[in-house]
């Protein structure tokens, strides 16, 4: 076996880790207003988002995945840089779960793409049409998710009138369960791609996959799809109950009508973006969605925790792209001081982050803040308010 392919399926291994704590990071996106509203016991919840994760991989194909291929050109990329990207953007993700912070896998690994690439060769390594495709997906979902979460909060409203259904019914609960199993879907379905894209780029420049027909699409190998999506079924399963914590209980108080309208608006962006083969933030168009059902039901929202949401949305870039330059940087060092730099980085990356997953909360830590039933069958105002607060200071 040569060094090449060893170093390849080395870096497929982390890129399969970056994809278990994408979806760890962001079940939340999916499980958060099922688990606020008790339409779904906690312990259920992951499971039934993961099962849908893992459904994407039969239907979706890999429009996504090509844009994220692409961020780089194939000229500048190789194992080295690809081994900066993974590590930033799973450095980021960890950082940002640990406090509890949804912020973005896609911000992560495309600001250690283009942090890694302009290491390796400058503003003329990057495809910065890829990166501009991302980028107006990043700023457009979180507005298109809020307005569609604030207009289907009325929608939701017509439908109690007419039906005389009060905000707690099981109706609005069952439609909860079926717009998270689409969030989760339209989740696996656009992040899990991001990682195929990734792997891909890799195994063009290893000359162990091609081009397609048309000259510009790479061809994604199916068991690195099934990997992708497998991998991110996973860290789903797992559940990254901070996150969840912070979008089902510190944003806003969601009743089973809000939490439906706030899917609504999520899976609205999140299927627009994949179809158009825009790499969209999940986190981003979840997180806008339930801040526009909270507006839109009356009930407002903590704008302290949405606006740390947002500082950590615009670091996101920067930050891992600072990360990626420098481990490719250090990654380029003589072979020596190389591998005694990212070895010891690794050992205390490593150290931190497993004794992190040992002292974490868990399911049953965030079902004892859920509201009762009583509190979460009281009326909602019916008229918008802004200012407003979760059930978790």
């Amino acid at each position: 076996m040569d060094l090449q392919l060893v170093a390849v399926i080395a870096i497929v291994a982390l890129a399969l880790v970056f994809d278990f704590t994408n979806g760890f990071h962001d079940a939340a996106n999916s499980v958060a207003t099922v688990v606020a509203t008790r339409a779904l016991p906690a312990k259920w919840a992951p499971p039934f988002a993961a099962t849908f994760n893992l459904l994407a991989y039969f239907v979706i194909g890999t429009a996504v995945a090509n844009t994220i291929a692409k961020t780089v050109k194939a000229d500048f990329g190789g194992v080295a840089l690809t081994f900066a990207a993974l590590f930033a953007a799973i450095a980021w993700n960890f950082f940002t779960w640990r406090f509890g912070m949804p912020s973005s896998s896609s911000h992560a690994i495309i600001g250690g793409l283009v942090g890694a690439g302009l290491a390796a060769g400058g503003l003329d390594a990057i495809d910065w049409s890829s990166v501009e495709k991302a980028a107006i997906g990043i700023v457009l979902s979180p507005a298109v998710a809020f307005s569609i979460a604030f207009g289907a909060m009325y929608l939701v409203f017509g439908i109690q009138k007419l039906f005389s259904l009060h905000d707690d019914h099981p109706v609005f609960k069952g439609l909860q369960l079926v717009s998270a199993a689409g969030v989760s879907f339209g989740h696996g379905a656009n992040d899990a791609q991001k990682t195929m894209g990734v792997v891909a780029a890799l195994l063009l420049g290893a000359g162990y996959t091609t081009v397609g027909d048309d000259g510009s699409t790479i061809v994604v190998p199916e068991w690195v799809a099934l990997g992708a999506y497998g991998a991110i079924a996973l860290g789903t399963l797992w559940g990254g109950w901070r996150i969840i914590e912070t979008l089902g209980l510190k944003i806003t108080l969601l009743h089973a009508s809000s939490g439906t309208a706030a899917n609504i608006g999520a899976t609205t962006a999140i299927f627009g973006a994949t179809a158009l083969g825009m790499p969209i933030s999940t986190t981003h168009a979840a997180a806008s969605s339930i801040v526009g059902a909270g507006v839109g039901s009356g009930k407002g929202a903590n704008w302290r925790v949405v606006g740390e949401m947002v500082v950590a949305w615009v670091l996101t870039i920067p930050a891992t792209a600072t990360i990626g330059f420098v481990m490719l940087r250090i990654t380029i060092l003589p072979v020596v001081a190389a591998s005694i730099g990212v070895t010891v980085i690794l050992a205390l990356f490593g150290t931190w982050a497993t004794w992190a997953m040992l002292h974490t909360i868990h399911a049953d830590d965030v079902a004892a803040e859920i509201p009762d039933e009583e509190t979460l069958s009281e009326p909602l105002p019916e008229h918008p308010h802004v200012v407003g607060h979760g059930p978790v200071p």
